[in-house]
């Protein structure tokens, strides 16, 4: 179910006041998360890295209400259900966006995520569910180590998360991943949490 709520009916009223006319209203965190455990996990239950990378979002946001609503246009908008959106590479060799409704099991996820990124680079269409969800966007940038990326301006005032390669040290592995998020949505202690829950996430999946 999505529907509209009056900024004075939630936390988030003086955060709906100073920052949706903002010019530059996006915040950007950067954070170094050591995926040792997801690697693991990956090679032992032969599970796509990414694909347990947005499991772990997921799960991660789905414990923050601030997920649960987004400033779209001039309004708030409240939602039920999250989806994390993931970029595929299609046949022709270009990309795709593909949405991917949440589930708490990773194996229901799993099929989602295969099924979903097959159709849509089989047919080169997005897939769209932004209607009755809220989008958390991800982007990976296989070919190199990053930091993240900021000034992310697509219209949209949905988080995103971008990473890049993982790089290997003696006995773990890390990478750095960014995090924009809009000010209306939630704060940077909010924003903290949600990083933290996520490293939590991957650390305890098994």
């Amino acid at each position: 179910m999505v529907k509209e709520i009056k900024p004075e009916e939630t936390s988030r009223e003086s955060a709906f006041y100073l920052w949706m006319k903002a010019p530059n209203p996006m915040v950007t965190l950067f954070k170094k998360i050591n995926v040792t455990n997801l690697v693991k996990v990956s090679k032992k239950r032969r599970l796509k890295f990414n694909m347990l990378m947005d499991y772990c979002i997921g799960k991660a946001a789905s414990e923050i209400k601030e997920f649960y609503i987004l400033p779209v246009g001039d309004k708030l908008i409240q939602y039920d259900d999250i989806a994390v959106n993931t970029i595929v590479k299609n046949k022709n060799g270009e990309v795709n966006s593909c949405d991917l409704l949440f589930s708490e099991d990773i194996e229901e996820f799993n099929k989602e995520y295969l099924k979903n990124t097959t159709e849509t680079a089989g047919k080169c269409m997005d897939r769209d569910l932004s209607a009755d969800h809220m989008i958390i966007g991800t982007s990976t940038i296989v070919e190199t180590e990053i930091e993240g990326a900021v000034n992310i301006y697509s219209g949209f005032n949905n988080p995103f998360i971008v990473w890049g390669r993982y790089s290997k040290t003696l006995f773990s592995y890390h990478m750095m991943l960014s995090f924009q998020f809009h000010h209306t949505q939630m704060d940077g202690a909010h924003a903290g949490r949600f990083l933290q829950n996520l490293q939590n996430e991957i650390d305890s999946l098994k």
